[in-house]
């Protein structure tokens, strides 16, 4: 469906396009029109004028010449004509008809009549005739033309002109649709902004700020916001519950596995299945904790601070083990992401990366492609060319000799889906071990958790 901006820019181009094309018709017709009536008051002008040297010639058509002061009655084919018929037919023409004669109208009508023919060039020319009656009685057809190639001309300069002139109206009245456009949904494009920042800084939006027909929406988005905050709210603290009231029946099952083994009892397919089942829950708790924040919180976390925490951590664990991490990350990084969740990444992350490793692994972070990447790698075996994806999937383990459930990945992933996030599983170019590159976008496009397995 198209955006209101769109639609009010295509209606007033549309609008202002047919205001233009209707105006121009109507003034260009009004103008030719001006023109013609101009052009034919300018023929009887000059058939008064031949009217009146008649009358005094009459006895003497031959010399009407001298009476009519015009040169271009003595140009032969200059465009500008004049004919006289006597009452016993015969023809006396101006000098420029050459040895030519224009087709009378039929009927010899006795009222000025105004006509579109051929001239003696094969030109278009406009005639006037009328059948003059003199004082003596005698009838006399007068017949004045000329040329339609100035009337012509000055058309096409007028059309020109007028063309000019409304294209420049029709860009103005462009830009005054977008102008238009813009200022009446520049409120609107406030409070989508207002709406994100309200959210982070949880306020409830100033109805005053906004014009009276948009008042309403504010406060049912108002509503809408101290609902959805409620209901976030209470999830997150429903899963926190949860999870407290799921970690002591799990720790007394494994102090009681921890006693049977102690008494030569095999428990360790016990402590594995309790290990999964803690998995499993973390999982779950982990998606339902996304599913609340990433979908509809606009928060930001420091990143930056977050890596320096497990740096501190993780170096203090892999000297223990004789190994080393290498961290690196751009100061003031910021990403829409809840702290909870990208540090539950970075930590399983990190936690496979030295469970896996020989003797390094590294960290690093920085912005990429209006976003942000992370990027975890280490000197281990790698995962063997092709199965990669089989790594992916959830509680994939392709090797069982190191402890754990396999769903440290699948959960990571899951929290990234959530966001709109994307890991990928590569070979490492510096370490040569396995590299988990995390892009995460500045803007938020958050993606439906996938149900959990069973």
């Amino acid at each position: 469906m198209l955006s209101l901006r769109r639609r009010a820019m295509i209606g007033g181009a549309l609008s202002a396009m047919a205001s233009i094309l209707v105006g121009a018709f109507v003034l260009l017709s009004s103008i030719e029109n001006n023109v013609l009536d101009r052009f034919d008051r300018a023929l009887a002008d000059r058939h008064s004028q031949l009217v009146v040297a008649l009358s005094t010639t009459a006895n003497d058509p031959t010399r009407l010449a001298e009476r009519v002061y015009d040169p271009a009655y003595t140009t032969p084919y200059s465009g500008r004509y004049w004919q006289i018929t006597s009452p016993d037919g015969q023809i006396f023409t101006s000098t420029s008809m050459f040895d030519a004669a224009l087709k009378e109208p039929f009927g010899a009508p006795s009222t000025l009549t105004r006509r579109s023919i051929m001239g003696p060039a094969g030109e278009p020319i406009r005639a006037v005739y009328q059948k003059i009656t003199l004082e003596d009685g005698s009838a006399w057809g007068v017949s004045v033309a000329e040329s339609l190639a100035a009337l012509t001309a000055e058309r096409q300069q007028t059309r020109r002109s007028l063309l000019l002139a409304f294209v420049l109206v029709g860009l103005l009245g462009l830009a005054g649709a977008f102008l238009q456009t813009t200022t009446i949904l520049h409120p609107l494009d406030k409070l989508r902004r207002d709406v994100a920042k309200r959210w982070e800084q949880d306020e409830d939006l100033t109805t005053a700020d906004y014009p009276e027909e948009v008042a309403p929406l504010v406060d049912d988005i108002n509503e809408l916001l101290a609902r959805n905050r409620d209901i976030i709210a209470r999830a997150r603290r429903q899963a926190a519950d949860l999870a407290h009231a799921l970690k002591t029946p799990t720790a007394i099952l494994r102090n009681e596995l921890a006693l049977l083994a102690a008494q030569n009892h095999d428990m360790e397919a016990s402590v594995e299945a309790l290990d999964r089942v803690d998995a499993q829950l973390g999982r779950s708790l982990a998606r339902m904790r996304a599913a609340n924040s990433g979908a509809a919180a606009n928060i930001r976390t420091d990143l930056s601070n977050s890596v320096a925490r497990f740096t501190r951590l993780f170096t203090s664990m892999a000297e223990r083990d004789g190994k080393t991490v290498r961290t690196s990350c751009a100061p003031s990084l910021s990403i829409r992401m809840d702290q909870q969740d990208i540090e539950e990444v970075i930590g399983n992350l990190l936690d496979n990366a030295l469970k896996w490793c020989n003797s390094e692994i590294s960290l690093t972070a920085q912005k990429w492609d209006e976003g942000v990447e992370i990027l975890i790698e280490d000197d281990g075996p790698g995962i063997p060319e092709g199965q990669e994806r089989e790594a992916l999937k959830s509680g994939g383990r392709l090797d069982s000799s190191k402890p754990g459930t396999g769903l440290g990945l699948a959960i990571a992933i899951d929290l990234l889906q959530a966001y709109g996030a994307k890991l990928n599983l590569e070979k490492s170019a510096k370490l040569g071990g396995l590299a988990v590159r995390i892009f995460i976008p500045g803007k938020l496009r958050t993606v439906a958790p996938q149900k959990a397995a069973a």
